[in-house]
């Protein structure tokens, strides 16, 4: 599949960049692992992001009843169409995964650009789909896994957590790739579920989670403080009242405790404290 990708690259006179995060899969056997891992049917839609010059869509489009391949650059796109314009169950659209209104699909199988990692998670967890079959940079993919107190544990982890499972399937060398970046990759999966917990405003929630990464190794009364405005937006407080305030909305163990050290369910605890007074 290398050679096969660099005459097409070279034929089309197209120069990846590695700035861009345009790596291209060239392992064969990796591409099929990733529609196996989908557990793809007849019956899905399944949406590619950053589908470049096709080469896992051919193999989505053979399993699948649909395919919308989804490209931002057009030298990409009109390879795409050369190689996989046969197919009558794909459909190419050009343009900006996270401008766009995306139609309705089952499942997401995709080589993410990993500069656009943490905004396309975001924009998939307001979608409605079944499962998630995602390459991520490896420092990305241990984010979404992180526990509470490690280095890698945020905002993304929580709102992840919050929305679906996440499953790490594996490790992915640097060799897998044209041209090859400089880290290691890993596939990911993502099934969205019931939210484990229950939130009494998921938009005070999410403003919440926000709030409190923002000063991460803070306790959370102080990154409270500090974060105020992102919470009480309707607030017009003095410093003093504001203490005041978030001193008599929450029970002393949650204000003490490291934002680092709480687990979504305690983030969601405080969540639903402030949305009870939120104007």
């Amino acid at each position: 599949m290398l050679e096969q990708t660099l005459e097409l690259l070279r034929r089309n006179r197209i120069r990846l960049l590695k700035q861009a995060g345009q790596h291209q899969v060239v392992d064969g056997a990796l591409l099929e692992r990733m529609v196996n891992y989908a557990g793809l049917s007849p019956e899905d839609v399944v949406l590619e992001i950053g589908a470049g010059i096709g080469n896992l869509t051919s193999l989505i489009a053979r399993r699948a009843k649909k395919v919308i391949a989804v490209e931002r650059d057009r030298r990409f796109a009109r390879v795409l169409r050369e190689r996989v314009g046969h197919y009558k169950n794909v459909d190419i659209i050009i343009g900006d995964i996270l401008k766009l209104r995306l139609p309705p699909f089952e499942k997401v199988v995709a080589n993410l650009p990993y500069g656009i990692s943490s905004e396309v998670t975001f924009k998939l967890m307001e979608q409605d789909f079944k499962m998630a079959v995602l390459m991520y940079q490896r420092e990305f993919a241990e984010r979404l896994i992180a526990k509470p107190g490690s280095d890698g544990y945020g905002r993304l982890t929580v709102m992840v957590y919050y929305r679906a499972s996440v499953e790490l399937l594996e490790e992915v060398d640097p060799s897998a790739f044209f041209p090859q970046p400089k880290v290691f990759s890993a596939l990911v999966r993502l099934r969205p579920r019931r939210p484990p917990f229950k939130i009494l405003d998921e938009g005070v929630f999410s403003d919440v989670v926000r709030a409190l990464f923002q000063h991460r190794r803070q306790k959370v009364r102080n990154a409270l403080y500090h974060s105020f405005h992102e919470v009480f937006t309707d607030l017009n407080l003095r410093k003093s009242e504001r203490k005041q305030l978030i001193e008599k909305i929450l029970p002393q163990d949650l204000l003490n405790q490291k934002v680092i050290e709480l687990t979504p369910e305690r983030i969601g605890e405080i969540a639903n404290y402030l949305s009870e007074i939120n104007p």
